[in-house]
């Protein structure tokens, strides 16, 4: 009890991996004006996970490059 399974934890970080290239793309696109390299970086910090939330909050919390298109 108490030990996790090698394939499991590969399994849930390329899972973490993935949903984090995604977020961070998209932020990127709109926060930075170096989406690939936002990306990079979010998926390397994937692998340190309280890493990734705090990469994420700074994403979040950082101003619009582009203004957002208004909504019609």
């Amino acid at each position: 009890m108490g030990s996790i399974n090698a394939s499991l934890l590969g399994t849930l970080m390329i899972g973490l991996m993935i949903i984090m290239a995604a977020t961070g793309y998209c932020l990127g696109k709109r926060k930075t004006e170096t989406p690939l390299l936002t990306t990079i970086l979010a998926v390397v910090s994937a692998l340190i996970p309280p890493l990734a939330l705090i990469f994420l909050m700074i994403l979040v919390l950082k101003k619009d490059v582009r203004p957002a298109a208004p909504i019609r």
